[in-house]
């Protein structure tokens, strides 16, 4: 990330400014009262009025230009620059995976947006994409999964696009079930060739393991193998949920299930692989879950500023020789003054 900060202008050489006190000096010598009328009359009776000591107008036009022609050459004497600091973040070194539930029960209606009853997924979805604006200089990526896992996004720092692809998960890309060993085993896939401080999987789930060929504690052993840390998250009421179904009408009716969060095997894939299991029962718990999370893995910020400086005395310069080249023209042709 480099963001651009305009600076105030300066001068590189500011004891040219003290030229500038000259100014008034120059101006009082120059534009003392002019010369009287070099003509000559038989009688100056008529013209004793127009004799007077005046200033000339031509001769107020070339002291102002005069004037400018100096003040623009010693600004640009003194170099005026602008300048625009650049801000350089590093990476903090903490890559995170995501690995989030999509199986049909996640559509059980038992959260809440706001002051509206929500599905488990739109909660998630919603929870999930404050904790990634909240973590601006990780690399991030989500595997979604039901009966089977697949990737939503790799792991990455341009989070505009990640919330983009998050916002096209849906229930029903994949055949239904709930493979966590697989999960798990998928997103250590992503994160083991990474370099990286720490390396975390976020797995939430709302079910037991009912599918996939790998087990969870055998993918767990594996991910403490490759250095990563997993945090499990249960996700559903104690109890009973209200899940959205079709009746032979077509309509949407709501059916209570009992909701099923297999928490002994989720606590023992925290266990195994150095991370915590947390139980999920609202959107508010949720909310509070992911933010714990973010306060467990901190990320430490390198910021290195610099700032780079644009030198604008040839604009000065140039227009000093402008103005003194036209009081001179004006001199010679309109201005000229007859001896």
């Amino acid at each position: 990330m480099n963001p651009l900060t305009e600076t105030a202008l300066r001068f590189a050489a500011p004891w040219a400014l003290w030229l500038l006190l000259l100014l008034p000096l120059i101006a009082w010598c120059t534009g003392r009262e002019g010369h009287t009328p070099a003509l000559v009359f038989s009688s100056l009776q008529n013209l004793a009025s127009l004799g007077k000591r005046r200033k000339s107008r031509s001769g107020a036009i070339r002291l102002t230009l005069l004037l400018a022609a100096l003040t623009a050459l010693i600004l640009g004497l003194a170099r005026p620059q602008k300048g625009k600091q650049v801000s350089q973040v590093e990476a903090s070194g903490i890559d995170i995976l995501l690995a989030l539930d999509v199986s049909r029960s996640m559509l059980a209606e038992d959260f809440t947006i706001g002051e509206e009853r929500a599905n488990r997924l739109d909660a998630v979805k919603q929870v999930t994409q404050k904790f990634i604006e909240g973590r601006p200089n990780d690399r991030i990526g989500i595997v979604a999964f039901a009966g089977r896992p697949y990737l939503v996004s790799p792991l990455t720092l341009d989070h505009d696009w990640l919330l983009q692809n998050m916002e096209r998960i849906r229930i029903g890309l994949v055949e239904d079930g709930t493979a966590i060993g697989s999960a798990i085993a998928s997103a250590s896939n992503r994160l083991k060739e990474k370099e990286s401080k720490s390396k975390i999987i976020v797995l939430l789930t709302d079910g037991d393991n009912n599918a996939g060929k790998i087990t969870p504690a055998t993918a767990a052993e594996a991910a403490k193998t490759l250095g990563i840390k997993i945090y499990t998250i249960g996700a559903g009421t104690r109890g009973f949920a209200p899940v959205p179904v079709k009746d032979m009408f077509g309509r949407t009716v709501y059916q209570k299930v009992k909701v099923e969060v297999d928490e002994p095997t989720l606590r023992q894939i925290a266990t195994v692989a150095n991370g915590q299991f947390y139980r999920a029962t609202d959107s508010k718990s949720l909310s509070q879950i992911f933010q714990q999370i973010d306060q467990l893995e901190k990320s430490t910020v390198q910021l290195n500023r610099y700032t780079q400086y644009r030198d604008l005395f040839p604009w000065f310069i140039g227009c000093g020789l402008a103005l003194l080249a036209l009081q001179i023209g004006l001199e010679q042709t309109v201005l000229r003054r007859i001896p």
